[in-house]
């Protein structure tokens, strides 16, 4: 695990940037002893540390504005940051660059109820704008599990999602509009309000990436009417195959869950003595199957369900009677990431994702790699969509362990990509699957992605040398394995 870095960048060159930056911004918004700094050092991929040379805390969009201009006039590369809970490396910050914290941009501008929309500032938590609008019966429908810490505009940087991401999308499907800042200090607006936006669509191409292109200043998200009722079904399976395959099941019967989330017998163990869920921490596999809208439309939709899980082998099935029943099944899948410190001082988390009908072939996958590699890996993830969150545990203080996860977590979305899936699902590549990159994408596909990044950020002073591999380091990454250019689950070394 790599420690602190000490500093790396001349204090001549610190005191110009502060100088500038003081000239724009209020001197208790700009940042630069290291006992202040140094909470900005990582994200929540805290493996890797690297100590900011500034850390600049704008308040307005004006600011914002005068932020990048200075940069830019300086050539000083920036990172934006939104709360830090990212687990791809995105906020990691650059040795002699500027951490742009959006925490204090954290205003809900305007709520229009009647047209179910909400513009709010990129510091604005996830979970407050529900809070904020549920007077009106309305809700924010993105749901990662850090919601009740990570903010808007970090979840528009990743396109966060959630486990009721299968029916209600990710976040590229709740955002209208996106107010931005660009290197040069230009407002840009992309998205529209109404159902269509004159000029080209680029909030897609904007969402998700992770910025590299712009600074979000004012976000314009879809609300969602709260469902009349809600219920979830817990299910148990003594094969994972089994649950793997009802999953597919489920979807194949024509049903779309409000969440479909898949527990193995590792993960429920874990969580289950920490919330109390009511697990079976005797299976080895659990489906958590929620249904939402009209006390009819619910109670036809588990009785759906129940058949097909019946038929795909459910050992025992469970289905919440009351809110605070469905709020506790739910409770250990939210809570999964925080309970694996109960069994292993330390995990890595993972973030492939793959067609639902490998499932079982990939958890089976992932299990003979624990021999592989000597380390545990709890299985909990969105599996409606495919979005595996394999928590592989290991302990910082050992040598090597660490190593050993980098190369396991690596094996996992090789073989993601291998049965047709992806690298990543909700958290980003960050720096942490930079290198995982020169395994999906060609040389041609990634001279592409540059393209976009050239067209916004020409000097490429935005977050650099995070979620797109150079040539070299692909060059570089493919010497450990490759055959005829496409690295394998089949080729990686043993140990």
């Amino acid at each position: 695990m790599n420690a602190p870095t000490e500093l790396a960048f001349s204090l001549s060159r610190q005191r110009e940037v502060v100088s500038a930056l003081r000239a724009v911004l209020p001197e208790a918004s700009v940042l630069f002893n290291e006992e202040d700094t140094r909470p900005y050092e990582c994200d929540g991929l805290s493996a890797y540390r690297q100590l900011p040379m500034v850390v600049v805390l704008p308040e307005d969009e004006a600011q914002v504005v005068a932020v990048l201009k200075v940069c830019n006039r300086l050539k000083v590369q920036i990172v934006p940051r939104g709360a830090g809970t990212g687990l791809s490396g995105g906020a990691t910050p650059i040795a002699d660059g500027v951490v742009l914290s959006t925490a204090r941009l954290n205003r809900i501008v305007k709520v229009d109820a009647y047209a179910r929309t909400a513009v709010v500032q990129p510091g604005v938590r996830n979970l407050a704008i529900s809070e904020a609008v549920s007077v009106h019966g309305l809700y924010y429908a993105p749901d990662p599990s850090s919601q009740i810490a990570c903010s808007i505009g970090g979840n528009v940087a990743e396109n966060s999602g959630g486990v009721h991401c299968l029916k209600y999308g990710l976040t590229v499907h709740n955002v209208l509009r996106v107010r931005m800042v660009t290197i040069e200090g230009d407002v840009v607006e992309l998205g529209n309000e109404a159902l269509d936006a004159p000029g080209l669509d680029l909030l897609a191409v904007f969402i998700g990436s992770e910025g590299m292109l712009g600074v979000v200043t004012e976000v314009t998200v879809k609300l969602v009417p709260k469902p009349q009722a809600a219920r979830v079904i817990m299910a148990s399976f003594d094969d994972v195959v089994k649950g793997g395959n009802a999953v597919a099941n489920v979807i194949a019967a024509g049903i779309i869950p409000a969440g479909l989330e898949m527990m193995d017998k590792t993960s429920s163990r874990m969580v289950e003595p920490f919330v109390k869920a009511g697990y079976d921490t005797d299976a080895e596999a659990i489906l958590l199957c929620e249904s939402d809208g009209t006390p009819e439309e619910v109670e036809e939709e588990i009785a759906h369900m129940t058949e097909v899980l019946k038929s795909s082998g459910a050992t025992a099935i469970a289905v919440s009677r009351d809110e605070a029943e469905r709020m506790r099944f739910w409770s250990g899948r939210k809570n999964a990431f925080p309970a694996a410190g109960r069994i292993s001082p330390d995990y890595y988390c993972m973030d492939g994702t793959i067609p639902r009908k490998h499932l079982a072939k990939v958890l089976l996958g992932i299990a003979d790699m624990e021999k592989v590699y000597g380390l545990r890996c709890a299985n909990v993830f969105h599996a409606g969509d495919g979005n595996l969150h394999p928590l592989i545990l290991f302990d910082a203080n050992m040598p090597g362990e660490f190593d050993r996860a980098e190369k396991f977590g690596a094996a996992i979305l090789e073989l993601c990509v291998e049965v047709g899936g992806t690298i990543t699902g909700e958290h980003g590549v960050g720096i942490e699957k930079i290198n995982s990159m020169c395994v999906q994408f060609s040389p041609e596909e990634r001279e592409a992605f540059f393209g976009v990044k050239r067209s916004f950020d020409a000097a490429f002073l935005l977050n650099p040398d995070k979620a797109i591999p150079t040539l070299h380091r692909c060059a570089e990454y493919g010497k450990m394995h490759v055959r005829s250019g496409q690295m394998k689950f089949s080729d990686l070394p043993r140990f």
